[in-house]
C-alpha cells in the first residue's frame, strides 16, 4: 500500500504531465484526501469513489480519495499505482474541461458516468429480485 507521501508524490508528478491550459479556472486545485468514499447510491461494499470533480460557491476543485484507492487497490505500487492514478486524475480533469466547455451531451463523461451508474443499479436490482424469489 502506498504511503500518503508516495501517493501525493505520484499525483504531483502526474499533474506535471498535463498542459497548463487544463488548470484554467481550477481555482480549488487538486486535493488529496485520505477519505474512503462510498457513493450514496452504492448497494454494498462494492463501489468506491476514487475521485470527484466539485463545483461549489464559484470554486472548481478535483479531489482524489486515497482511502478509496487503498481499499480497491491495496497492493498497487510503483508503475501500476502510477497508471491507475493517471487514469483517475485524467477522468476528473475531463469532467473539469467538459464543464468549462459546457459539454452535457450523450458523448460527455457526465453521461457516460450516468450510464455506468444506471447499469450498476440495474445489476443490483436484478440481484435483489433474484434473492426475493429464493
Amino acid at each position: 500500500m502506498l504511503s500518503l507521501e508516495e501517493y501525493q508524490k505520484i499525483v504531483s508528478e502526474l499533474m506535471d504531465e498535463l498542459p497548463e491550459e487544463f488548470y484554467r479556472d481550477l481555482n480549488g486545485g487538486v486535493i488529496v484526501s485520505e477519505a474512503l468514499v462510498i457513493p450514496d447510491y452504492a448497494r454494498g461494499n462494492d463501489l468506491y469513489a476514487m475521485g470527484q470533480y466539485l463545483i461549489y460557491s464559484g470554486m472548481r476543485q478535483i479531489v482524489l480519495y486515497k482511502g478509496s484507492f487503498d481499499r480497491v487497490y491495496p497492493r498497487a505500487d510503483g508503475e501500476e499505482a502510477r497508471n491507475l492514478l493517471r487514469g483517475i486524475l485524467r477522468h476528473e480533469f475531463r469532467h473539469h474541461l467538459e464543464s468549462l466547455g459546457n459539454v452535457h451531451n450523450a458523448a460527455s463523461l457526465e453521461a457516460e458516468d450516468r450510464r455506468r451508474k444506471d447499469a450498476y443499479l440495474a445489476r443490483h436490482a436484478g440481484e435483489e429480485k433474484k434473492a426475493d424469489k429464493q
